[in-house]
């Protein structure tokens, strides 16, 4: 959605990057990279026209129930929406590179959870705490009906045009990022002369497994704790804005410790990714 695609955009940019971290490692011109221009093309090709046609079609759902039609979108904002989904793409492969090259494999996956962390963060809790009621409503099988605070479809979501939409489209996004993701991880894993023969030889099967779990349970999950957390410091303090900025600080710290040092939960589940640190 225009709110969130500008996170989902860098996520994807970082995926195709950090999968590709040790072609990339000691590659000087990464734009002009095959991985580069795999990016680019899934993010100019099928991402960004994705976005359009929801945009279009749906501009209620699209806009997370902010616009009723297309005369509520300025221009310059449709322009904008368009251009970032292709340019926040580029944005999180450059930076994931940068770290890249500097051996922190571990830092340039975490670029793509923190990309996945804001998507689903903002369709969870939005500004508002119900960024999931805005979600789960379609007003196309709702009689025209306008999304209000309580509203929502549940799992009857499930079968709105929305959702159906989303379906179609992920024939095309899921393969198109899952294939090159998991075969650029076991390519440069099998090219690594440094990693042990065990490691160096990687199960397809259980790469997309730990893709799956990293996006759907670690970034997913966390999104949720954060959200909670946001919602009931603001209640707690009486405050939106203090449970924003208090609530998201001190999930920040908690996770940090409790999933991402070495060794904890989060970090194992990125080291099936990334496997192990060129300085290792």
């Amino acid at each position: 959605m225009v709110q969130v695609d500008v996170f989902w955009a860098y996520a994807l940019g970082s995926t195709f990057a950090s999968a590709a971290a040790r072609q990339l490692k000691e590659e000087d011109k990464p734009f002009t990279s095959k991985y580069f221009v795999y990016n680019l093309l899934f993010l100019s090709c099928i991402f960004a026209p994705s976005g359009i046609y929801l945009l279009w079609n749906f501009p209620d759902w699209e806009t997370m129930q902010v616009a009723r039609s297309h005369l509520d979108l300025p221009a310059w904002l449709v322009v904008i929406f368009s251009v970032t989904n292709i340019t926040q793409g580029i944005l999180g492969f450059w930076i994931s590179y940068k770290f890249i090259r500097m051996g922190k494999f571990f830092a340039a996956h975490m670029q793509w959870f923190l990309g996945y962390f804001f998507m689903f963060f903002i369709l969870l809790h939005g500004w508002d705490g119900l960024g999931w009621q805005r979600f789960l409503y379609d007003s196309s099988v709702n009689n025209g009906a306008p999304w209000a605070p309580g509203m929502h479809m549940g799992l009857g979501f499930l079968t709105s045009n929305v959702c159906y939409t989303l379906l179609g489209m992920g024939l095309f996004v899921v393969p198109g990022l899952g294939i090159p993701v998991i075969r650029w991880i076991a390519q440069g894993a099998a090219m690594d002369a440094t990693l042990p023969k065990e490691k160096s030889r990687q199960n397809p099967v259980m790469l997309g497994v730990w893709l799956l779990t990293a996006i759907f349970a670690v970034s997913l999950l966390s999104a949720g704790g954060a959200g909670l957390a946001v919602h009931y410091i603001g209640k707690l303090l009486g405050s939106q804005g203090l449970g924003f900025i208090i609530g998201l600080a001190a999930f920040g710290a908690a996770a940090y410790f409790l999933l991402f040092k070495p060794h904890m939960p989060g970090y194992r589940v990125f080291q099936q990714l990334f496997i192990e640190e060129p300085a290792a």
